[in-house]
């Protein structure tokens, strides 16, 4: 256990450097390279929920999910399309969250399939979005990531120190209800700190701030849904410690689209 929290900790390290590094001081055409490189890793691994086996198939949901980018990159340049693609992607994630509840068996190829695409979809596009439509947009998407990066934290050593009550057994035993009040509970000072940094006033911003943190528990868990179906541990072994690429996105992936949803409805965002 002690080896395994080591490695988590040296590699949560050095994603973090890398990210400051890019997001702060390479150019903005490399941060949307990474955010799309990682969408597409990302759905790499998810094909292998579909359990269709064949490499090619695999290749051609990425691909697919390739296309889908670029379709609602134009989508989001029309009228209220940003807009209509984020408030899809909350509808879907509370979808989700009553799929987890109401019937995690209730699992198939197509599902998973389009599971994928609501996911990785609008949550690059909310990345992207907040990168390219804010003078310090990198700051916003560095903050997103250690909004999340923060509860998943909280909520990991809250967990193993005080868990007890399980917070969805059929889906993910480890996780309990006591991680996730840890994990909103330090979330509560990073949104306080953005709120102060952004000039956004609080009242707004901390309920937001918890509604994003609340959302990417919901990814977490349909990603921890979709692996049991597939019957694997964890969605890849990219990184030491913490598996695949999806198990350091995923809850980024609920979270995303519902900040960006929020700050264009709070006017930060015009």
């Amino acid at each position: 256990m002690a080896d395994t929290l080591r490695k988590r900790v040296l590699t949560a390290v050095v994603l973090a450097a890398v990210a400051l590094a890019v997001l702060l001081w390479l150019p903005v055409w490399v941060t949307v390279a990474g955010i799309t490189a990682l969408a597409l890793a990302g759905a790499w691994e998810w094909s292998a929920f579909l359990m269709v086996g064949a490499r090619a198939w695999r290749a051609a949901y990425v691909l697919l999910i390739a296309v889908l980018l670029w379709v609602a990159w134009r989508v989001c340049a029309t009228p209220g399309g940003l807009e209509a693609l984020l408030a899809t992607a909350v509808l879907w994630w509370l979808g989700a969250l009553l799929w987890i509840v109401l019937a995690p068996r209730r699992v198939a190829p197509w599902s998973a399939a389009a599971a994928g695409v609501l996911a990785l979809v609008p949550s690059w596009l909310a990345l992207v979005q907040l990168r390219l439509a804010l003078p310090d947009g990198a700051q916003w998407v560095l903050f997103a990531l250690v909004l999340v990066w923060v509860a998943d934290i909280g909520a990991f050593f809250c967990g193993r120190r005080f868990g007890r009550l399980r917070l969805a057994p059929e889906v993910s035993p480890g996780k309990t209800w006591e991680g996730v009040l840890g994990g909103i509970a330090v979330s509560v000072l990073v949104a306080i700190a953005g709120s102060l940094w952004f000039h956004v006033p609080l009242a707004a911003f901390l309920p937001l701030c918890l509604a994003a943190v609340g959302f990417s528990i919901v990814g977490d868990l349909t990603e921890s849904l979709l692996k049991r179906f597939a019957g694997m541990k964890d969605s890849g072994s990219v990184f030491p410690g913490h598996g695949g690429v999806m198990d350091r996105i995923d809850s980024i992936t609920g979270a995303a689209p519902v900040l960006l949803l929020g700050l264009t409805l709070l006017g930060v965002v015009a």
